[in-house]
């Protein structure tokens, strides 16, 4: 079983994809470049197909099945952002989709699944319970399992948001990606190790859920148990074919405050002008609030995703609790 994606196999994925993504632009902020002392270039897949990275994986796994693997369907479980990649890939593709979503995945982010005609089956918001019900519509429906990280096709597309931004903007020092269960890490790792080898890649988690971070320091994968973190799309555990690639390429995993989430997403909306969901947050989150010092050093980072639930912003939660 390979246990990386090459460097062809990368160029293969991004050349699958590229009918059905976007070219997603590189922008900067001399307001922010101020504030962490950087110079800092922000991949915007928050403007991607279906608002995140996620779209990437799911059509390099979609499209790499052959028909017979594809007849019955394709399935799932995700938070959101994975499972309405993974709906409208299907449907680019012309087959049924089935996923699995815990009972308190964003609103937004439901409709948007059902929207792209998945078939949505709810569970309870923990990693047990997903594997548990999605085994179930396996087992009924007969789909091929695409699973939102734990998969060598999706970890090569993720990876080619990284060789994107690396083709546009030289010489990066560091490049910073959020983590959940490690897809997106993992992928920019790999594709850089090989690209741009001088380049360290930097993970960013919550301190709510900060299982990534203590899997690398025990040199285990630790479970996260029903993380209460703002950013749910990083409520869940490394996969086992995501963090060997995590331990051999990834420089680190910094943590930050539910606060300095909310306040770099604040920073990116204000002084950027653009919408990004809490989890895409992260990485500048933890710049802000000074868990990693990148002072005259070019950094990119990947804003993962623009699935922002307008109607419940955290900045607004935070005002009505002080009513």
């Amino acid at each position: 079983m390979r246990t990386r994606p090459t460097p062809e196999e990368l160029k293969q994925a991004h050349e699958r994809i590229k009918p059905f993504i976007h070219r997603t632009p590189v922008l900067t902020c001399s307001a922010i470049d101020r504030m962490c002392g950087g110079n800092l270039f922000f991949k915007c897949e928050n403007f991607q197909k279906v608002g995140a990275f996620k779209i990437r994986g799911a059509c390099n796994a979609v499209f790499s099945l052959s028909q017979k693997e594809a007849e019955r369907g394709v399935a799932t479980h995700s938070s959101g952002n994975h499972a309405a990649a993974l709906a409208q890939a299907a449907r680019w593709r012309g087959i049924p989709s089935y996923v699995v979503m815990p009972e308190n995945a964003p609103k937004v982010k439901r409709l948007a699944v059902v929207g792209y005609g998945a078939e949505i089956f709810l569970c309870k918001p923990t990693l047990v319970s997903r594997e548990e019900n999605l085994s179930k519509v396996l087992d009924r429906t007969g789909a091929a399992l695409i699973h939102p990280y734990n998969d060598i096709r999706v970890i090569t597309g993720q990876g080619t948001a990284a060789l994107e931004l690396c083709e546009e903007i030289s010489d990066l020092d560091i490049v910073m990606t959020p983590v959940g269960g490690g897809g997106l890490l993992s992928g920019t790792a790999v594709a850089l190790s090989t690209t741009s080898p001088k380049t360290q890649v930097v993970g960013a988690e919550p301190e709510m859920a900060d299982d990534a971070c203590r899997s690398l320091k025990c040199g285990r994968i630790v479970p996260s148990d029903n993380p209460d973190t703002i950013a749910d799309g990083l409520r869940t555990s490394l996969g086992d074919r995501t963090f060997p690639l995590i331990q051999k390429y990834v420089k680190g995993i910094v943590t930050v405050s539910e606060e300095g989430i909310v306040q770099a997403m604040r920073t990116i909306w204000e002084r950027m002008k653009v919408i990004v969901e809490p989890s895409a947050a992260v990485p500048l989150g933890s710049l802000l609030t000074g868990h990693l010092d990148v002072s005259g050093k070019r950094v990119g980072i990947i804003l993962s995703g623009g699935n922002a639930d307008l109607d419940n912003l955290p900045w607004h939660r935070a005002a009505r609790g002080r009513s």
